[in-house]
């Protein structure tokens, strides 16, 4: 039995399967969306929303091209979902503090090629800018143009932004199979029906290799453990993102502040430790002094899609007519995502991408 036939149905409701649903409807095309779990529920909803990469500088090309694109997204993004939602996902232009020193020459090449503002802040400038940083720095990079999105937020109002556009979003609905005939796909099998479609967008996060694993050559995706904690602080006590040695603080509009994360490849487990809770608190506090007073208000993790040097597969699997995939962002997922979703929905739909689709190539340099 048929229980539904549409144009494209993508696999997996996290930010990237969403964005992708969102941008194949604006293009035209009759959307469904089949989630196991709840939407966001994974590596979307444990994510920090800086919308950057960090120390983008070491990242390729290839990464770079979509977050530049996604710059120019997100501030009207972020005001379309919440016109269409009702929920704000609380994009912050909040700027961001590099206190690692070097790379200067690298950080640099990487801003004048990319035309991002970035300065060197010392001393009372320094201070000025971010009081809550360790008086003991004294100096940092400062990049005023990058911003935030709240990720808890972004996947509420998304969420309502595909409900007002009537795209329907399955929620613990587990895709058993996926239906293949002579080489190309026909739709998907869950335990209740079957969903017919001549494209599928596996969109599965860390899951997505398990998913076309039994029909074709799976994407080099594993699964990479992060752990946050969080911190409930006032309004205004850390102005801006923080960066150093791998660990950063968020602020949040309502005060809370934000400390990751961890880098852990231990398959699927989401466990959480209390050793990476004291070392997170430990950084955080060196970084800003006043977090010391602060309790820690939650402590989680989450698993993210580890690629090849953080590029993305966004691109039809070489195997199967009709099967594409957009996974693989890494730790980038947010600030990659709405480029990713525009050159899916581009490729799809026969429409000339403003990005080199090559980049992202199943057979790419992943």
């Amino acid at each position: 039995m048929v229980d539904a036939t549409v144009d494209v149905i993508v696999v997996g409701a996290g930010l990237i399967g969403m964005l992708t649903a969102r941008a194949l409807q604006q293009h035209g095309a009759r959307v469904l969306i089949l989630e196991r779990g709840k939407a966001g529920g994974e590596s979307t909803w444990a994510g920090g929303g800086i919308l950057s990469p960090l120390y983008p500088w070491r990242y390729p090309e290839a990464v770079n091209w979509l977050a530049h694109h996604g710059q120019k997204i997100y501030p009207q993004m972020a005001e379309e979902i919440f016109a269409e939602s009702g929920v704000d996902p609380e994009y912050i232009r909040s700027g961001m503090l590099i206190l690692d020193q070097h790379e200067n020459d690298a950080a640099d090449a990487w801003a004048r090629h990319w035309q991002m503002q970035m300065e060197m802040l010392r001393g009372d400038a320094l201070q000025m800018q971010e009081p809550a940083l360790d008086p003991g720095v004294s100096s940092a990079l400062w990049l005023p143009q990058i911003a935030q999105l709240r990720n808890p937020r972004l996947i509420k109002s998304l969420a309502g932004s595909l409900r007002q556009r009537k795209i329907s979003c399955m929620e613990n609905t587990e895709v058993m199979a996926l239906e293949i005939e002579s080489g190309e796909v026909r739709g998907v099998r869950t335990a209740q029906a079957r969903y017919s479609a001549g494209n599928v967008v596996i969109a599965g996060g860390a899951w997505s290799a398990k998913i076309i694993q039994p029909y074709a050559k799976p994407p080099r995706i594993q699964p990479v453990k992060g752990q946050m904690i969080l911190f409930r602080g006032e309004p205004g006590m850390l102005r801006s993102i923080i960066l150093s040695q791998g660990r950063y603080l968020i602020p949040r509009r309502d005060g809370r502040i934000l400390a990751g994360s961890t880098l852990e490849y231990t398959a699927f487990d989401k466990s959480v430790h209390d050793s990476a809770l004291q070392d997170l608190r430990s950084a955080a506090v060196s970084l800003a002094p006043q977090l010391a007073g602060l309790a820690v208000e939650n402590h989680w993790a989450g698993l993210r899609p580890g690629s090849e040097q953080g590029v993305p597969y966004i691109c039809r699997h070489p195997e199967i007519k009709g099967l594409y995939i957009n996974s693989g962002h890494f730790r980038n997922g947010v600030i990659l995502g709405a480029a990713s979703a525009q050159l899916m929905a581009d490729l799809i739909g026969g429409i000339t991408p403003a990005i080199d689709p090559a980049f992202y190539d199943f057979e790419a340099a992943h």
